[in-house]
């Protein structure tokens, strides 16, 4: 029997160490080095790499994160499918501070980050109607609610530039559109690893509700969002992620089903 291919997984605000008995590689990449040393382990019986998103002490903000140096160096250690857990606040008065959301949709708000492989002379228009992995995205969701945590299986999220934090008319707005919570990394993260054929999906610990937030009908206390109480937030609960990532971890397929679509949208580099 083959090996089971690699899993990647991206640690987000407050997530910079996945399991202890790793293996650290430094690897540079045609896009810089990654955030941080790419960690290599084993999980549940299979092979792991683990990067830190915004480095091992949080030192790169969002618009800082190198996203395709860390996308490709997890490709360049045999990872095919990519795990990006992140923080995220909430939009809707129904979905709560604890709340786990395995996002289906997401619109990007972001500029001026580099957000694709294809910047010429080969150009690549990726086809990204579904942005998430339906396979891992099943896998999180099962996971969540075999670890007994509140999952919101399907939202959109709302990916902002930061590294500040929205004014109570953007987040009315993001509100009003329908979008269900709002992020600072799954874009560009998501689309890269669309090009390079990889499956990938999130799994968004909620945080805060976002400024103006309606919650049973009435406005949410209304203090502005801060990083210490989002960080804080995080901590606090950086123990449930994990379970839901070693459930989902342990319950991923060997090998990717082609039927998720990912592989075939992916286009090789020369």
């Amino acid at each position: 029997m083959a090996d089971p291919e690699r899993l990647g997984v991206i640690g987000g605000s407050g997530f910079y160490r996945l399991i202890d008995d790793v293996e650290h590689v430094d690897l540079d990449t045609p896009y810089g080095p990654p955030s941080a040393p790419i960690a290599l382990g084993h999980l549940g019986g299979r092979h792991v790499a683990f990067v830190a998103r915004h480095g091992t002490g949080h030192e790169l903000p969002p618009h800082r994160v190198n996203y395709r140096a860390n996308v490709w160096a997890l490709h360049a250690l045999g990872a095919r499918r990519i795990l990006g857990p992140c923080a995220a606040g909430s939009l809707q008065g129904h979905i709560h501070p604890g709340d786990f959301v395995v996002c289906d949709q997401l619109v990007d708000r972001t500029s001026g980050r580099a957000a694709t492989f294809f910047d010429g002379p080969e150009t690549y228009h990726l086809a990204f109607a579904d942005p998430y992995c339906p396979e891992l995205r099943a896998a999180l969701a099962e996971a969540g609610r075999t670890c007994t945590v509140p999952v919101v299986d399907g939202a959109t999220v709302v990916v902002v530039q930061g590294p500040r934090f929205s004014t109570r008319a953007e987040s009315r707005w993001h509100r009003s559109q329908g979008w269900d919570v709002v992020n600072m990394t799954q874009s560009p993260e998501a689309p890269l690893a669309r090009e390079l054929g990889l499956c990938y999906a999130t799994v968004a610990l909620v945080t805060d509700y976002d400024t103006g937030v309606e919650v049973a009908g009435k406005q949410a206390a209304g203090e502005a969002v801060s990083q210490e109480a989002v960080f804080a937030f995080f901590q606090e609960n950086l123990g449930r992620l994990r379970e839901v990532l070693f459930a989902a971890i342990a319950a991923i397929p060997d090998q990717a089903a082609a039927a998720c679509g990912c592989a075939a949208a992916g286009h090789a580099l020369a």
